[in-house]
């Protein structure tokens, strides 16, 4: 509401409405922030009544002969009913962070436009990590960066928690029942002892996988080149999608936090393809050029319209894979690289990052 306020010059009524719904923008994000928190909590404690649970229906399904009919269905039942908690919860938490995220874009463009008409810079961080008035754009993309690492750092905790978490968890249950076992009837204990094994080494194998995704050390001992052509060749093997590797100019070490965003960068755009492309053949060209390495993607995949999609007017929080590239181009842009994305929704999408070899902003 504007309180009947006139102006005389229409530029100032602008700035002042855009002002005012920059301020209503700031105070959802606020509340939302509190939302968002509180439903994290819920999600976390239903993720352990749900690893709890499979720990108890196991314990059923060894003991299907003593335990009564009525109590299995029940804890059945149970299972069912916090499973789809859990389900309801993380719907819940996905949509209060689109909001969040829908929100925060169009707090960023209005700050665009305010800078259009003002001729300033105009958004700062505040201690909450709210985003308001004052400071350059420049700072505005680092915000958006630390939170799309928060974003990924709740992501890998997700994934520990439901994978070798779980697999630990069933690990002592089966250890258990081997232990009562032993004297009972010696031949199944073997057999328990058998499937603990192979248990054992599925589950050492994911996580490792999860520790070369993580951080491959490999990256810090041989380099970029032998790390990509790692990843790449167990990509090929996991997702089913042809993938090649092209290797161009000299293979060299670089310094490790220029290999650290090519390694990440060729990651990132694999995993969008993936995920939302559905490809059958991916193509990856790495130069390593004396004066700028430059990593070329092509996948035959589904597309999109990339000059749309990428515009400052376009909603890119509602697409988490524009997101993705969005937030991987400011990475990129910060340390004087680029990205640069040539997409259709028949032809497939090519990617080129480039990164300075040497540099002495970076």
């Amino acid at each position: 509401m504007m309180d009947n306020q006139s102006f005389d010059d229409p530029r100032e009524e602008l700035i002042s409405t855009i002002s005012t719904e920059m301020g209503r923008i700031r105070d959802a994000l606020s509340e939302i922030k509190v939302q968002i928190e509180q439903t994290e909590k819920v999600v976390n404690t239903e993720q352990q009544r749900n690893a709890d649970l499979a720990t108890e229906l196991r314990t059923v399904q060894d003991n299907l002969d003593t335990i009564p009919r009525q109590d299995i269905r029940a804890k059945y039942d149970e299972a069912l009913d916090a499973r789809f908690r859990l389900s309801t919860m993380r719907g819940q938490l996905e949509k209060f962070q689109a909001n969040r995220e829908t929100m925060e874009q169009n707090q960023l463009l209005l700050s665009k436009l305010l800078n259009k008409i003002q001729g300033v810079d105009v958004f700062h961080e505040e201690d909450d990590g709210d985003i308001v008035a004052g400071t350059p754009v420049t700072a505005v993309n680092i915000v958006r960066i630390v939170q799309a690492q928060e974003e990924e750092r709740q992501r890998l905790a997700r994934q520990m928690h439901d994978g070798p978490a779980q697999s630990l968890t069933n690990f002592i249950l089966q250890a258990e029942i081997c232990q009562r076992l032993f004297d009972r009837n010696p031949e199944r204990a073997a057999e328990e002892l058998d499937n603990l094994k192979n248990s054992a080494g599925i589950t050492f194998q994911k996580v490792r996988d999860f520790i070369f995704d993580l951080r491959p050390m490999m990256l810090d001992d041989l380099g970029v080149v032998p790390t990509v052509r790692r990843y790449v060749e167990s990509f090929n093997e996991k997702s089913g999608i042809e993938t090649s590797l092209e290797l161009l100019g000299e293979e060299r070490r670089l310094e490790t936090h220029r290999e650290v965003m090519i390694f990440r960068g060729i990651q990132e755009l694999l995993v969008n393809a993936r995920d939302y492309a559905a490809p059958s053949k991916i193509s990856i060209r790495l130069d390593m050029g004396v004066e700028r390495i430059r990593a070329d993607i092509e996948d035959n995949g589904r597309g999109f319209d990339a000059e749309a999609a990428l515009s400052p007017m376009q909603d890119a929080h509602a697409d988490p894979r524009v997101q993705s590239i969005i937030t991987l181009k400011e990475t990129f842009d910060l340390v004087g690289g680029s990205l640069t994305i040539t997409s259709s929704e028949t032809e497939g999408t090519s990617a080129r990052l480039e990164l300075p070899a040497e540099s002495n902003r970076f």
